[in-house]
């Protein structure tokens, strides 16, 4: 199975930092249709996303339970189903004890995208990590994904390194399923 692992916040749905709350999350713009083009390829949809507001006591944990059935709903509205949904609730700096840990999970690092390729079976060689900073695209990396930059001006430091130059580059997420679709056409 094959997979495109999608940040959430800036990539997949407009961004309104530490938001839990289901009615004010929509998909960006483009993004059903994005989505449609890549499922036509047999691609399953995975979620990954750093969701530290956890661990900074903006919400609690129970609260991405309803923030996944957003998702699963807005992605059924444009005939799409999400396959998976992970996100990482630690800080290092955080105010509550249990998540203000350093972790695995946490992006930059892979964690939740070796998990996803575990317990769902994932060919992670053949699967994309699409997120709009450089974060994302190390976590894709390091996982063994190819990668894609949504350049919306969201990544603010630009410190490159082995792992932080994306495959490839795009302004959207309708612009990157026509990249995704155009690679693998180009390797068949």
């Amino acid at each position: 199975m094959k997979a495109i692992f999608l940040d959430k916040d800036g990539t997949l749905v407009d961004d309104l930092p530490y938001n839990a709350e289901p009615r004010r999350i929509t998909l960006c713009s483009g993004a059903g249709a994005a989505l449609r083009l890549l499922a036509r390829c047999d691609y399953r949809f995975f979620i990954v996303s750093n969701q530290d507001g956890i661990a900074h006591g903006y919400f609690g944990e129970a609260a991405m339970e309803c923030v996944e059935r957003r998702l699963a709903d807005l992605l059924f509205r444009e005939q799409l189903s999400l396959d998976g949904f992970y996100y990482c609730p630690h800080h290092p700096h955080g105010k509550v004890p249990a998540y203000a840990l350093p972790c695995t999970c946490r992006k930059p690092m892979p964690g939740m995208l070796l998990r996803a390729a575990r317990e769902h079976g994932i060919d992670l060689r053949a699967s994309w990590m699409v997120g709009d900073i450089l974060h994302d695209v190390e976590a894709g990396n390091r996982a063994g994904c190819r990668t894609l930059l949504i350049d919306k001006g969201n990544e603010t430091a630009w410190q490159l390194g082995p792992y932080r130059v994306p495959t490839r580059i795009a302004t959207d997420l309708y612009g990157a399923a026509v990249m995704i679709v155009t690679d693998d056409e180009a390797r068949q």
